[in-house]
């Protein structure tokens, strides 16, 4: 019986060049260009170091000063929202 060849896994060139922080976001990750994976990372890093998550309903995120800016004033967001307005930060 043969089994079919595993294909090498290359990472997403997309997710694995640096993008910029800006100003606001800088406040929570640093301003150092770094992959939109790290940015992610350290964005969850802030929210457990915070305990920003909401007990009640895990998937979505409180806001403190600092992350109402980056969330475009909201108090609170879901996980999945929270990705896309971190996208809006980055150049």
């Amino acid at each position: 019986m043969a089994t079919a060849a595993k294909k090498e896994s290359k990472p997403n060139a997309g997710f694995m060049k640096p993008v910029t922080p800006s100003a606001v976001l800088a406040d929570v990750v640093g301003s150092a260009a770094m992959p939109r994976t790290e940015v992610t990372k350290k964005v969850w890093d802030y929210i457990k170091e915070h305990n920003l998550q909401d007990p009640a309903n895990r998937r979505m995120i409180n806001a403190d000063a600092k992350l109402e800016a980056v969330f475009e004033g909201k108090k609170q967001v879901s996980m999945f929202e929270m990705t896309k307005l971190i996208s809006n930060h980055l150049k």
